[in-house]
């Protein structure tokens, strides 16, 4: 079973599940590797929710659980962690803090609003919301570095009225080469994220046109992660992502153990 390296507990405050319960189900599907990435997202007078991580509490007690699943499974402490310009500094030093093995960097908040929500695709067109959207991700990229991989490139299309995206269409396509060209020079990967089919798409985000540019261009980093809120979700759709990377080019996927890439067969 593939490693699922993207996961919520009830440390993220959008799940109810407790960290062992996320464990014990990965051992019942087979998992030997996870990593837990608990939200720490941060917006500025958005009135929308904010993930502020117990980062004490939450450490220590994937400390003392990795060391109580040892020999059955490895478990990683990882994070999520929001990106947004004005953070760039906060994320380094949280990055140094503590002993991440893993750190996923998320756009969430653009000017204040996450796509999560309708009201950020009102009064305007769904294209002009998506180009808002990679813009701030080019943005995170080009000053923040306080992460290994970006999470869900194209997390904005899961919430638009249609969900209907072209991104091998001009303006996106542009935008979308800068920011995997920023990665590629930086060191740093690209998440393939499950979640995208849950939500209906057929597709994991981002879509199989980025993954396929990103390998392209030279990128070899890619994580596989389920984004999972509940048990139920760990580890959902890996066989056909592991299809579709090997279609886009890709004969491995990466674990992160100390902020260090492995690579392993597909």
């Amino acid at each position: 079973m593939l490693a699922d390296f993207h996961i919520h507990t009830l440390f993220s405050g959008d799940s109810q599940v407790p960290v062992r319960e996320q464990l014990d189900r990965a051992l019942q599907m087979g998992m030997r590797e996870l990593c837990i990435t608990d939200h720490n997202d941060y917006c500025v007078d958005s009135g929308e929710i904010d993930f502020n991580l117990d980062f004490e509490a939450y450490v220590s007690s994937l400390q003392r659980l990795k060391k109580e699943y040892e020999g059955q499974l490895r478990l990683n402490v990882g994070l999520e962690m929001g990106l947004q310009p004005f953070l760039s500094q906060y994320c380094h030093e949280i990055a140094l803090r503590y002993p991440f093995d893993f750190i996923i960097g998320s756009v969430h908040f653009i000017n204040g609003k996450d796509p999560y929500y309708p009201e950020y695709f009102q009064e305007r067109s769904t294209e002009d919301a998506y180009m808002e959207y990679f813009q701030a991700v080019l943005s995170c990229v080009e000053c923040c570095d306080a992460f290994d991989v970006l999470g869900h490139l194209d997390y904005v299309i899961r919430y638009g009225p249609q969900r209907i995206f072209h991104p091998e269409q001009e303006p996106f396509s542009s935008i979308i080469r800068q920011i995997l060209t920023i990665l590629i020079q930086k060191g740093k990967g690209l998440e393939c994220n499950t979640c995208g089919f849950r939500y209906g798409m057929e597709q994991p985000n981002p879509s199989a046109y980025i993954l396929k540019e990103y390998r392209k261009m030279g990128g070899e980093i890619i994580t596989i992660g389920s984004d999972a809120h509940e048990s139920g979700q760990i580890g959902s759709y890996f066989s056909e992502t592991a299809k579709l990377l090997k279609e886009c080019g890709f004969s491995s996927y990466t674990v992160f153990h100390n902020r260090t890439p492995i690579f392993t067969a597909l």
